[in-house]
C-alpha cells in the first residue's frame, strides 16, 4: 500500500450540492476505511435506510446536521459524532439555516465513492432510471431504502 495524502485545498470530487471529497476511499486504504467530507446545503437529505456489510459514523465540522437513528431525529453541531452500525436504521437531512459540512467514515472501506459518483451522474445528466434499474443501483451499493 503506498502513502496517500489529499489536501485540504483541493477540490471537491463532486461539486454537487451536496459537495463531496473523497478523502480517503476505501481504495487508497486497502479497503481498512472510507473516509469522505461531505457538505450540503439546507434540505432534505439521504432519506431512511441501512447496509449489510458496512457501518457509518458522521462528524460535524460545521453547520447543523439532523440524523435519524431509526426512531428519532436528532440535531448534530460542530464536534458532534454519530455512529451507525451495520443493519443500523439511518437517515440525515440539513435543518440549518446554513450549508452543513460533516466526515463520513465508512467500515470497512468499500468503493462507496462509486454510489456517490453514480447518483451524482444521474442528477447532472436527467437520466431516468426506471423502478427496476434504481433496484439494482442500490443492490449494487448496499443501499436498502425503506
Amino acid at each position: 500500500m503506498s502513502y496517500h495524502v489529499h489536501r485540504a485545498a483541493g477540490p471537491s470530487d463532486l461539486t454537487g450540492p451536496p459537495a463531496v471529497r473523497f478523502v480517503a476511499p476505501g481504495s487508497t486504504t486497502a479497503g481498512r476505511y472510507g473516509l469522505f467530507e461531505y457538505t450540503t446545503p439546507p434540505g432534505p437529505g439521504a432519506r431512511p435506510h441501512l447496509h449489510h456489510t458496512f457501518s457509518e459514523a458522521f462528524y460535524v465540522l460545521g453547520g447543523e446536521l439532523t440524523i435519524f437513528d431509526g426512531s428519532t431525529w436528532s440535531a448534530y453541531g460542530a464536534g458532534d459524532y454519530a455512529y451507525v452500525p451495520e443493519q443500523g436504521v439511518h437517515a440525515f437531512r440539513n435543518d440549518g439555516d446554513v450549508d452543513a459540512r460533516f466526515l463520513i467514515l465508512f467500515s470497512p472501506g468499500i468503493a462507496r465513492e462509486r454510489f456517490f459518483s453514480e447518483m451524482a451522474e444521474i442528477r447532472t445528466s436527467g437520466r431516468v432510471l426506471t423502478e427496476e434499474e434504481w433496484v439494482d443501483f442500490y443492490a449494487r451499493h448496499d443501499q436498502v431504502n425503506l
